[in-house]
């Protein structure tokens, strides 16, 4: 197997905290520093969060606006994908930041069961997401907890919702939601290649203890790989992660037992469909 595989490092998302994991980075310059460790190790993708000062989480565009100026000056060529979870922020406020135009932002286009609560993702939310990433030309990558997102993801590409080939993300192990079950996963990538074409790209994420059984599913099956503090703080049950890139070296390593090489960051906006970054001519500035 030869194609490439995409590493994208979940470096912060909104609920660890140092006390957790004293890696975990909670200031835009802390996610910055982690964010380009990452990238050094491999990864091509950031999945990015903000936080107040306290930890807690925030949908501050001016928040996104310095993290985003930070990765594009000590990151040049990597993709940026803002999240829009519920977590950060209620109703309209969870998209605030999509005029900024990052590369990619996640979307949900379902509601399901979450640990302790219902994640809501009611329709009217999911269409005027949907259309401010078409407005400031955003690509969405589709968060599917559950079959029926997949299938929602097709319902509006076809109704000319979403922008290119949706980049589905199978997200596992979340309590409540979607067990880590292999049938199933094999299920999701069948569903997949039928519904978007044989070449069309797809990544998984597995949340806690389940990250490194996921990350194996993925790279084996051609597909690509999350990874980061977000989704788990450990390397194994008694060992923490030191940092967003040791979890993002386990990937490559991964990647190399299977005989996938791990993708450029050139490669990763080819494969995507995405543009080149503002003031980059062949990875240098212009």
């Amino acid at each position: 197997m030869t194609n490439p595989c995409i590493i994208c490092v979940a470096i912060t998302g909104s609920l660890p905290q140092k006390s957790d994991n004293p890696a975990v980075p909670i200031t835009v310059t802390e996610q910055v520093e982690a964010t380009h460790e990452a990238f050094e190790a491999g990864a091509t993708i950031v999945h990015a969060h903000v936080r107040n000062d306290d930890g807690s989480p925030s949908s501050d565009p001016e928040k996104f606006a310095r993290l985003k100026e930070g990765i594009e000056t000590h990151c040049p060529g990597m993709i940026i994908q803002f999240s829009t979870g519920g977590r950060s922020g209620a109703g309209q406020t969870r998209g605030a930041m999509l005029s900024l135009r990052p590369d990619m932002a996640s979307l949900s286009v379902g509601s399901n069961n979450f640990p302790t609560r219902v994640y809501e993702n009611p329709p009217d939310l999911v269409n005027w997401l949907a259309g401010e990433m078409r407005e400031y030309e955003v690509k969405p990558e589709i968060e599917a907890f559950d079959l029926s997102h997949i299938l929602k993801a097709k319902d509006m590409a076809d109704q000319g919702q979403l922008l290119g080939t949706p980049y589905v993300q199978f997200v596992m192990g979340v309590k409540n939601a979607m067990p880590v079950d292999r049938d199933v996963f094999d299920y999701y990538i069948h569903t997949v290649k039928r519904l978007f074409g044989p070449d069309a790209p797809w990544c998984a994420a597995g949340i806690g203890r389940h990250q490194v059984t996921l990350n194996d599913w993925a790279v084996a099956a051609g597909g690509h790989a999350r990874t980061g503090l977000e989704d788990n703080v450990r390397l194994d049950r008694d060992t923490l992660a030191p940092s967003n890139a040791a979890l993002v070296r386990r990937v490559v390593e991964i990647c190399e037992r299977h005989a996938r090489p791990v993708a450029t960051w050139r490669e990763a906006r080819q494969m995507l469909g995405l543009r080149a970054q503002h003031g980059l001519k062949d990875g240098k500035a212009a």
